[in-house]
């Protein structure tokens, strides 16, 4: 007989609403990358794979809405615009290292479509008589 909890667990709302937040694709690399060091634009594409602007700019804006990230625009010519974490992003700088470490001991990384490791062939020299 299986044992029943007395209530049903409540969930947080709060976690709930976080993990919402910081566990939308995408979401996780850009603040992994912010955590390195202020990016512009084109450098935060560079560093996260296969992501589009389009995705790109709607995650910075709701990080930025979220208070998490602030867009600085520095006025040379041309005119740049920089991303960097806010306090209430760095915060996250714990979490996301857990994240990581978690990762590098239980995550295992696909090997692309035909290229699958192969044993080593061992090569043996033809004996000479």
């Amino acid at each position: 007989m299986r044992d029943v909890p007395a209530h049903t667990p409540a969930l947080c709302a709060r976690f709930h609403r976080a993990s919402e937040l910081i566990g939308q694709r995408w979401t996780g690399a850009i603040v992994f990358v912010l955590l390195k060091s202020r990016c512009r634009f084109a450098t935060l594409r560079d560093a996260i794979p296969d992501i589009t602007d389009r995705m790109l700019s709607g995650r910075l804006r709701a990080l930025e809405e979220e208070g998490i990230i602030e867009r600085t625009v520095v006025p040379d010519t041309p005119v740049r615009v920089e991303y960097a974490l806010t306090r209430k992003g760095r915060a996250l700088a714990s979490p996301i290292n857990a994240i990581t470490d978690w990762a590098h001991k239980w995550i295992e990384l696909d090997t692309p479509a035909g290229k699958e490791e192969k044993p080593a062939r061992i090569r043996r020299r033809a004996q000479v008589a």
